[in-house]
Protein backbone atom coordinates (compact mmCIF):
# COMPACT_ATOMS: atom_id res chain seq x y z
CA UNK A 1 0.00 0.00 0.00
CA UNK A 2 1.35 3.75 -0.82
CA UNK A 3 3.19 5.19 2.72
CA UNK A 4 0.83 8.19 1.61
CA UNK A 5 -2.42 6.19 1.91
CA UNK A 6 -1.03 4.52 4.92
CA UNK A 7 0.09 7.72 6.76
CA UNK A 8 -3.61 8.99 6.36
CA UNK A 9 -4.82 5.87 7.52
CA UNK A 10 -2.90 5.57 11.02
CA UNK A 11 -3.17 9.35 11.56
CA UNK A 12 -6.88 8.98 10.75
CA UNK A 13 -7.34 6.17 13.04
CA UNK A 14 -5.32 7.54 16.04
CA UNK A 15 -7.75 10.95 15.92
CA UNK A 16 -10.72 9.05 15.57
CA UNK A 17 -10.06 6.73 18.82
CA UNK A 18 -9.03 9.92 20.77
CA UNK A 19 -12.08 11.62 19.16
CA UNK A 20 -13.89 8.63 20.86
CA UNK A 21 -12.64 8.97 24.39
CA UNK A 22 -10.04 6.18 24.69
CA UNK A 23 -6.90 6.68 26.55
CA UNK A 24 -4.19 8.10 24.67
CA UNK A 25 -1.98 4.74 25.83
CA UNK A 26 -4.39 2.37 24.24
CA UNK A 27 -4.57 4.92 20.84
CA UNK A 28 -1.63 4.52 20.49
CA UNK A 29 0.08 1.26 21.27
CA UNK A 30 -3.39 -0.62 19.56
CA UNK A 31 -2.94 1.52 15.87
CA UNK A 32 0.81 0.48 16.10
CA UNK A 33 -0.02 -2.67 16.70
CA UNK A 34 -2.62 -3.03 13.97
CA UNK A 35 -1.19 -1.18 11.21
CA UNK A 36 2.71 -3.28 12.28
CA UNK A 37 0.48 -6.36 12.01
CA UNK A 38 -1.38 -5.41 8.65
CA UNK A 39 2.30 -4.35 7.09
CA UNK A 40 4.32 -7.00 8.44
CA UNK A 41 2.62 -9.75 9.82
CA UNK A 42 3.14 -11.37 13.58
CA UNK A 43 6.60 -10.12 13.27
CA UNK A 44 6.17 -6.76 13.62
CA UNK A 45 5.06 -7.86 17.41
CA UNK A 46 8.93 -7.97 17.76
CA UNK A 47 9.48 -4.72 16.91
CA UNK A 48 6.90 -2.89 19.14
CA UNK A 49 8.25 -4.92 22.23
CA UNK A 50 12.07 -4.34 21.37
CA UNK A 51 11.05 -0.38 20.87
CA UNK A 52 9.20 -0.87 24.88
CA UNK A 53 12.03 -2.76 26.56
CA UNK A 54 14.47 -0.12 24.80
CA UNK A 55 12.39 2.71 26.08
CA UNK A 56 12.22 0.99 29.84
CA UNK A 57 16.23 1.08 29.86
CA UNK A 58 15.98 4.67 29.10
CA UNK A 59 18.18 5.79 32.20
CA UNK A 60 17.05 9.68 31.42
CA UNK A 61 13.39 8.37 32.21
CA UNK A 62 14.14 7.58 35.60
CA UNK A 63 14.46 11.54 36.01
CA UNK A 64 10.71 11.73 35.51
CA UNK A 65 9.67 10.22 38.26
CA UNK A 66 12.19 11.79 40.54
CA UNK A 67 10.64 15.39 39.69
CA UNK A 68 7.22 14.67 39.97
CA UNK A 69 8.01 12.84 43.28
CA UNK A 70 9.69 16.59 43.80
CA UNK A 71 6.52 18.42 43.06
CA UNK A 72 4.21 16.72 45.00
CA UNK A 73 6.73 17.34 48.33
CA UNK A 74 6.87 20.85 47.81
CA UNK A 75 3.24 21.25 47.66
CA UNK A 76 3.26 19.61 51.10
CA UNK A 77 6.90 21.00 52.38
CA UNK A 78 5.68 24.50 53.32
CA UNK A 79 8.45 26.27 50.96
CA UNK A 80 6.16 28.12 48.78
CA UNK A 81 4.94 30.09 51.89
CA UNK A 82 7.83 31.25 52.88
CA UNK A 83 8.91 32.79 48.96
CA UNK A 84 5.80 34.38 49.37
CA UNK A 85 6.18 36.31 52.44
CA UNK A 86 9.83 37.59 50.96
CA UNK A 87 8.25 38.79 47.68
CA UNK A 88 5.43 40.04 49.43
CA UNK A 89 7.39 42.50 51.88
CA UNK A 90 9.74 43.57 49.08
CA UNK A 91 7.55 44.12 46.84
CA UNK A 92 4.06 44.74 47.95
CA UNK A 93 4.68 48.32 47.94
CA UNK A 94 4.74 48.61 44.39
CA UNK A 95 1.04 49.08 42.51
CA UNK A 96 0.33 45.47 41.41
CA UNK A 97 3.62 44.03 43.59
CA UNK A 98 1.56 41.41 44.86
CA UNK A 99 0.71 39.89 41.41
CA UNK A 100 4.49 40.54 40.49
CA UNK A 101 5.42 38.84 43.16
CA UNK A 102 3.40 35.86 42.36
CA UNK A 103 5.03 35.05 39.17
CA UNK A 104 8.38 35.71 40.34
CA UNK A 105 7.49 33.17 43.49
CA UNK A 106 5.93 30.99 40.41
CA UNK A 107 8.92 30.91 38.84
CA UNK A 108 10.97 29.58 41.07
CA UNK A 109 8.62 26.78 42.10
CA UNK A 110 8.51 26.37 38.28
CA UNK A 111 12.36 25.51 38.72
CA UNK A 112 11.78 23.27 41.70
CA UNK A 113 9.28 21.36 40.08
CA UNK A 114 8.56 21.70 36.06
CA UNK A 115 5.03 20.94 36.47
CA UNK A 116 2.26 23.69 35.46
CA UNK A 117 -0.48 22.59 38.49
CA UNK A 118 2.35 22.80 41.16
CA UNK A 119 2.47 26.73 40.89
CA UNK A 120 -0.96 27.50 40.28
CA UNK A 121 -1.85 25.24 43.15
CA UNK A 122 0.62 26.73 45.54
CA UNK A 123 -0.16 30.59 44.51
CA UNK A 124 -3.86 29.78 44.38
CA UNK A 125 -4.09 28.77 47.85
CA UNK A 126 -1.72 31.57 49.18
CA UNK A 127 -1.32 34.21 46.82
CA UNK A 128 -5.25 34.34 45.63
CA UNK A 129 -6.72 35.11 49.07
CA UNK A 130 -3.52 37.65 49.97
CA UNK A 131 -4.34 39.46 46.97
CA UNK A 132 -8.47 39.60 47.19
CA UNK A 133 -7.89 40.57 50.62
CA UNK A 134 -6.20 43.91 49.36
CA UNK A 135 -8.97 44.79 46.82
CA UNK A 136 -7.24 43.33 43.83
CA UNK A 137 -8.86 42.58 40.72
CA UNK A 138 -10.26 39.08 40.53
CA UNK A 139 -9.05 38.86 37.20
CA UNK A 140 -6.30 39.76 37.22
CA UNK A 141 -4.82 37.80 40.20
CA UNK A 142 -6.30 35.11 39.19
CA UNK A 143 -4.38 35.51 35.51
CA UNK A 144 -1.39 35.66 37.13
CA UNK A 145 -1.59 32.70 38.67
CA UNK A 146 -2.39 30.66 35.94
CA UNK A 147 0.43 32.46 33.53
CA UNK A 148 2.85 31.97 36.49
CA UNK A 149 1.91 28.07 37.15
CA UNK A 150 2.08 28.07 33.39
CA UNK A 151 6.05 28.44 33.54
CA UNK A 152 6.41 24.84 35.35
CA UNK A 153 6.84 22.90 31.66
CA UNK A 154 9.32 25.60 30.26
CA UNK A 155 11.20 26.41 32.75
CA UNK A 156 13.67 23.65 33.63
CA UNK A 157 13.37 20.89 34.81
CA UNK A 158 10.37 19.98 32.08
CA UNK A 159 9.21 16.50 32.19
CA UNK A 160 7.90 17.62 28.47
CA UNK A 161 11.86 18.81 27.79
CA UNK A 162 12.70 15.18 28.70
CA UNK A 163 10.47 13.20 26.81
CA UNK A 164 11.11 15.27 23.80
CA UNK A 165 14.68 14.95 24.35
CA UNK A 166 14.00 10.74 23.79
CA UNK A 167 12.04 11.29 20.40
CA UNK A 168 14.74 13.69 19.21
CA UNK A 169 18.00 12.40 20.48
CA UNK A 170 18.64 15.94 21.83
CA UNK A 171 20.53 16.57 24.91
CA UNK A 172 18.43 17.25 28.14
CA UNK A 173 20.58 19.48 29.73
CA UNK A 174 21.00 21.32 26.64
CA UNK A 175 17.17 21.72 26.45
CA UNK A 176 16.94 22.46 29.57
CA UNK A 177 19.50 25.37 29.96
CA UNK A 178 18.24 26.36 26.05
CA UNK A 179 14.70 27.08 27.64
CA UNK A 180 15.92 28.89 30.90
CA UNK A 181 15.97 32.30 28.99
CA UNK A 182 12.86 31.93 27.17
CA UNK A 183 11.41 31.29 30.08
CA UNK A 184 13.01 34.09 31.84
CA UNK A 185 11.55 36.18 29.41
CA UNK A 186 8.31 35.16 29.45
CA UNK A 187 8.04 35.53 33.29
CA UNK A 188 9.86 39.22 32.27
CA UNK A 189 6.63 39.87 29.86
CA UNK A 190 3.82 38.77 32.40
CA UNK A 191 5.71 40.90 35.53
CA UNK A 192 5.95 44.11 33.36
CA UNK A 193 2.23 43.82 31.69
CA UNK A 194 1.11 43.43 35.35
CA UNK A 195 3.23 46.51 36.82
CA UNK A 196 2.54 48.65 33.81
CA UNK A 197 -1.08 47.61 33.83
CA UNK A 198 -1.34 48.53 37.62
CA UNK A 199 0.74 52.08 37.19
CA UNK A 200 -1.88 52.87 34.61
CA UNK A 201 -5.36 51.76 36.41
CA UNK A 202 -3.74 51.83 40.24
CA UNK A 203 -7.56 50.13 41.60
CA UNK A 204 -6.83 46.70 39.68
CA UNK A 205 -4.03 46.39 41.93
CA UNK A 206 -3.36 48.87 44.92
CA UNK A 207 -0.21 48.90 46.58
CA UNK A 208 -0.42 48.20 50.37
CA UNK A 209 -1.25 50.62 52.66
CA UNK A 210 1.44 52.54 54.54
CA UNK A 211 0.62 50.80 58.10
CA UNK A 212 1.17 47.20 56.31
CA UNK A 213 4.48 48.22 54.74
CA UNK A 214 7.73 46.37 56.55
CA UNK A 215 10.81 47.64 57.54
CA UNK A 216 14.19 47.52 55.44
CA UNK A 217 15.20 45.01 58.75
CA UNK A 218 12.08 43.01 58.48
CA UNK A 219 12.71 42.64 54.87
CA UNK A 220 16.40 41.23 55.75
CA UNK A 221 15.07 38.82 57.89
CA UNK A 222 12.44 37.61 55.40
CA UNK A 223 15.16 37.01 52.89
CA UNK A 224 15.64 33.54 55.14
CA UNK A 225 12.93 32.51 53.28
CA UNK A 226 14.57 32.30 49.73
CA UNK A 227 17.64 30.17 51.22
CA UNK A 228 16.36 26.56 50.94
CA UNK A 229 14.30 27.24 47.51
CA UNK A 230 17.52 28.63 45.66
CA UNK A 231 19.87 26.29 47.68
CA UNK A 232 17.36 23.35 45.77
CA UNK A 233 17.09 25.16 42.04
CA UNK A 234 20.84 25.52 42.05
CA UNK A 235 21.48 21.44 43.35
CA UNK A 236 19.34 20.42 41.02
CA UNK A 237 20.04 23.17 38.09
CA UNK A 238 23.30 24.31 38.70
CA UNK A 239 24.69 20.81 38.52
CA UNK A 240 23.47 20.07 35.68
CA UNK A 241 24.45 23.20 33.77
CA UNK A 242 27.90 22.63 35.29
CA UNK A 243 28.07 19.27 34.32
CA UNK A 244 28.44 17.89 37.75
CA UNK A 245 25.65 15.85 37.54
CA UNK A 246 22.98 14.38 34.89
CA UNK A 247 19.88 15.06 34.66
CA UNK A 248 19.36 11.93 36.58
CA UNK A 249 21.55 12.29 39.90
CA UNK A 250 19.99 15.85 39.57
CA UNK A 251 16.57 14.40 39.98
CA UNK A 252 17.39 12.53 43.26
CA UNK A 253 19.50 15.70 44.73
CA UNK A 254 16.27 17.37 44.14
CA UNK A 255 13.77 14.75 45.55
CA UNK A 256 16.30 14.41 48.65
CA UNK A 257 16.17 18.03 49.01
CA UNK A 258 12.18 18.69 48.78
CA UNK A 259 11.80 15.82 51.24
CA UNK A 260 14.81 17.50 53.55
CA UNK A 261 12.81 20.88 53.35
CA UNK A 262 9.54 19.29 54.43
CA UNK A 263 11.57 17.97 57.67
CA UNK A 264 12.81 21.95 58.09
CA UNK A 265 9.56 22.99 57.75
CA UNK A 266 8.25 20.11 60.16
CA UNK A 267 6.14 19.19 57.72
CA UNK A 268 7.59 15.83 57.00
CA UNK A 269 5.93 12.69 58.27
CA UNK A 270 4.77 9.16 56.73
CA UNK A 271 1.15 10.25 55.59
CA UNK A 272 2.74 12.97 53.59
CA UNK A 273 5.68 10.77 52.22
CA UNK A 274 2.59 7.98 51.07
CA UNK A 275 0.13 10.63 49.71
CA UNK A 276 3.13 12.30 47.34
CA UNK A 277 4.85 8.98 46.50
CA UNK A 278 0.89 7.87 45.65
CA UNK A 279 0.37 10.66 43.83
CA UNK A 280 3.84 10.16 41.90
CA UNK A 281 2.74 6.83 41.05
CA UNK A 282 -0.61 7.66 39.86
CA UNK A 283 0.99 10.55 37.52
CA UNK A 284 3.98 8.60 36.42
CA UNK A 285 2.26 5.39 35.70
CA UNK A 286 -0.05 7.56 32.95
CA UNK A 287 3.35 9.49 31.57
CA UNK A 288 5.21 6.38 31.33
CA UNK A 289 2.29 4.03 29.45
CA UNK A 290 1.83 7.23 27.34
CA UNK A 291 5.16 7.43 26.44
CA UNK A 292 5.41 3.37 25.83
CA UNK A 293 2.72 3.81 23.62
CA UNK A 294 4.12 6.67 21.33
CA UNK A 295 7.46 4.60 20.74
CA UNK A 296 5.75 1.73 19.45
CA UNK A 297 3.86 4.24 17.15
CA UNK A 298 6.65 5.87 16.22
CA UNK A 299 8.91 3.11 15.78
CA UNK A 300 6.21 1.12 13.48
CA UNK A 301 5.72 4.33 11.37
CA UNK A 302 9.41 4.96 10.89
CA UNK A 303 9.93 1.36 9.93
CA UNK A 304 7.48 1.44 7.00
CA UNK A 305 9.54 4.26 5.40
CA UNK A 306 8.26 7.34 7.59
CA UNK A 307 11.43 9.46 6.93
CA UNK A 308 11.97 9.04 3.26
CA UNK A 309 7.94 9.89 2.53
CA UNK A 310 8.12 12.76 4.86
CA UNK A 311 11.55 14.32 2.50
CA UNK A 312 9.85 13.20 -0.97
CA UNK A 313 6.91 15.07 0.22
CA UNK A 314 8.73 17.99 1.20
CA UNK A 315 10.94 18.51 -1.91
CA UNK A 316 7.74 18.10 -3.70
CA UNK A 317 5.76 21.11 -1.63
CA UNK A 318 6.43 24.36 -3.36
CA UNK A 319 6.42 26.39 -0.18
CA UNK A 320 9.32 27.79 1.67
CA UNK A 321 10.65 26.06 5.00
CA UNK A 322 9.30 28.91 7.27
CA UNK A 323 6.08 28.77 6.03
CA UNK A 324 6.12 24.86 6.99
CA UNK A 325 7.72 26.30 10.32
CA UNK A 326 4.65 28.91 10.72
CA UNK A 327 1.97 25.49 9.75
CA UNK A 328 3.54 23.24 12.53
CA UNK A 329 3.40 26.16 14.90
CA UNK A 330 0.04 26.76 14.18
CA UNK A 331 -1.14 22.90 14.64
CA UNK A 332 0.24 23.26 17.73
CA UNK A 333 -1.71 26.35 19.24
CA UNK A 334 -4.50 24.94 18.03
CA UNK A 335 -4.02 21.10 19.15
CA UNK A 336 -2.93 23.33 22.64
CA UNK A 337 -6.42 24.50 23.19
CA UNK A 338 -7.42 20.37 23.17
CA UNK A 339 -5.24 18.51 25.01
CA UNK A 340 -2.58 18.02 26.92
CA UNK A 341 1.51 18.95 26.00
CA UNK A 342 2.98 15.20 26.57
CA UNK A 343 -0.39 14.20 24.21
CA UNK A 344 0.52 16.31 21.52
CA UNK A 345 4.12 15.75 21.38
CA UNK A 346 2.99 12.21 21.20
CA UNK A 347 0.84 12.18 18.07
CA UNK A 348 2.67 15.30 16.40
CA UNK A 349 6.63 14.49 16.91
CA UNK A 350 6.70 10.99 14.23
CA UNK A 351 6.27 13.80 11.59
CA UNK A 352 7.55 17.09 12.81
CA UNK A 353 10.51 15.89 13.99
CA UNK A 354 12.09 14.58 10.80
CA UNK A 355 10.45 17.57 8.69
CA UNK A 356 12.28 19.78 11.08
CA UNK A 357 15.51 18.06 11.03
CA UNK A 358 15.20 17.52 6.97
CA UNK A 359 14.01 21.33 6.77
CA UNK A 360 17.54 22.13 8.46
CA UNK A 361 16.13 23.67 11.49
CA UNK A 362 17.94 23.02 14.87
CA UNK A 363 16.13 20.57 16.85
CA UNK A 364 17.32 22.18 20.04
CA UNK A 365 15.57 25.10 19.22
CA UNK A 366 12.59 23.21 17.33
CA UNK A 367 12.14 21.58 21.07
CA UNK A 368 12.19 24.91 22.71
CA UNK A 369 9.61 26.09 20.79
CA UNK A 370 7.56 23.35 21.27
CA UNK A 371 7.77 24.55 24.63
CA UNK A 372 6.82 27.81 24.53
CA UNK A 373 4.25 26.71 22.40
CA UNK A 374 2.22 24.63 24.31
CA UNK A 375 2.80 26.69 27.34
CA UNK A 376 0.02 28.45 25.68
CA UNK A 377 -2.29 25.57 25.69
CA UNK A 378 -1.97 25.69 29.73
CA UNK A 379 -4.04 28.74 29.45
CA UNK A 380 -6.45 28.27 26.06
CA UNK A 381 -10.19 27.31 26.49
CA UNK A 382 -11.73 24.77 26.59
CA UNK A 383 -9.29 22.58 28.09
CA UNK A 384 -6.29 24.33 29.49
CA UNK A 385 -5.27 22.57 32.61
CA UNK A 386 -4.72 25.86 34.55
CA UNK A 387 -8.21 27.00 34.04
CA UNK A 388 -9.56 24.09 35.53
CA UNK A 389 -7.55 23.67 38.31
CA UNK A 390 -8.21 27.75 38.92
CA UNK A 391 -11.71 27.32 39.01
CA UNK A 392 -11.59 24.68 41.88
CA UNK A 393 -9.45 26.80 43.76
CA UNK A 394 -12.32 29.53 43.40
CA UNK A 395 -15.38 27.32 43.31
CA UNK A 396 -16.32 28.43 46.95
CA UNK A 397 -16.23 32.20 45.83
CA UNK A 398 -18.85 32.13 43.01
CA UNK A 399 -16.53 33.17 40.20
CA UNK A 400 -17.75 32.27 36.76
CA UNK A 401 -15.94 30.00 34.40
CA UNK A 402 -16.55 32.88 31.69
CA UNK A 403 -14.29 35.45 34.03
CA UNK A 404 -11.72 32.49 34.36
CA UNK A 405 -11.65 32.64 30.70
CA UNK A 406 -10.84 36.25 30.40
CA UNK A 407 -8.25 36.21 33.03
CA UNK A 408 -5.77 34.30 30.76
CA UNK A 409 -6.07 35.97 27.45
CA UNK A 410 -3.70 39.13 28.36
CA UNK A 411 -1.31 36.55 29.39
CA UNK A 412 -2.11 34.05 26.20
CA UNK A 413 -1.02 37.34 24.15
CA UNK A 414 2.27 37.59 25.59
CA UNK A 415 2.59 34.12 25.11
CA UNK A 416 1.92 34.34 21.87
CA UNK A 417 4.71 37.39 21.88
CA UNK A 418 7.62 35.15 23.67
CA UNK A 419 6.95 32.45 20.59
CA UNK A 420 7.19 35.02 17.90
CA UNK A 421 10.52 36.19 19.86
CA UNK A 422 11.84 32.73 19.67
CA UNK A 423 10.92 31.86 16.43
CA UNK A 424 12.85 35.04 15.21
CA UNK A 425 15.07 35.06 17.63
CA UNK A 426 16.79 31.49 17.69
CA UNK A 427 19.61 32.44 19.95
CA UNK A 428 17.78 33.00 22.50
CA UNK A 429 17.35 29.29 22.77
CA UNK A 430 20.69 28.03 21.45
CA UNK A 431 23.27 30.51 22.97
CA UNK A 432 23.19 29.82 26.69
CA UNK A 433 23.98 25.88 25.58
CA UNK A 434 26.62 26.59 22.74
CA UNK A 435 28.73 28.59 25.57
CA UNK A 436 27.88 26.17 28.59
CA UNK A 437 28.50 23.04 26.65
CA UNK A 438 31.90 24.31 24.33
CA UNK A 439 33.61 21.56 25.12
Amino acid sequence: MNLGLLTLLMFGAMLLLLATGLPMVFVLGGVSVLFGYFAWGPQSLHVVIANASDLMRATVLVAVPLFVFMAYMLERSGIAEDLYEVMYRWLGKLKGGLAAATILCCTVVAAMSGISTTGVLLMGIIGLPAMLRRNYDVKLAMGSIMAGGALGPLIPPSVVLIVYSLISGQSVGKLFVGALLPGLLLATFFIAYILIRCHLKPEIGPALPPEELFSFRQKLVALKGVVLPLVLVICVLGSIFMGIATPTEAAAVGAFGSVLSAAIHRKLSWKVLRDAAVQTLKTVSMVMWVIFGAGCFVSIYQGLGASQFIQEVLKSWPVSPWMIMLLMQTTWIILGCLMDALSILMITSPIFVPMAQFLGFDLLWFGVLFAVNTEMGYLTPPFGVNLIVMKGIVQDRGVPMSDVYRAVWPFVALQLLGLICVVFFPQLATWLPGIMFRH
